[in-house]
């Protein structure tokens, strides 16, 4: 069974930068693909930032240009750097990892509000 474990959230004033943590109970090599998705209160679950094993990445067009997905392999984590963050970027951010099986990790929640 795998673990995502995310860290990083918390209150942010708008304009802040965050950056989120995904560790991974293997290797990310392992995995074919892996992403950020969120969630903000009565919306459905959007993906935010994605990334192939090849290194390819593609973001949501929300978040283009402000956000930065990447990996370190030798941790084992997944990493998404968030600056020039604004009030609709509050949400619970989950990590997602792809295999055989899709993985989720429990969410952080990211508040930015002033």
């Amino acid at each position: 069974q795998v673990q995502l474990v995310e860290s990083g959230g918390g209150l942010v004033q708008p304009g802040g930068s965050l950056r989120l943590s995904c560790a991974a109970s293997r290797s990310i090599f392992s995995f074919y693909a892996m992403a950020w998705y969120r969630q903000a209160p009565g919306k459905q679950r959007e993906l935010v930032a994605h990334i192939t094993s090849g290194g390819s990445t593609n973001y949501a067009d929300s978040v283009k240009g402000r956000f930065t997905i990447s990996e370190d392999n030798a941790k084992n984590t997944l990493y998404l750097q968030m600056n020039s963050l604004k009030p609709e970027d509050t949400a619970v951010y989950y990590c997602n990892a792809g295999a055989t099986t899709t993985y989720w990790g429990q969410g952080t929640q990211v508040t930015v509000s002033s």
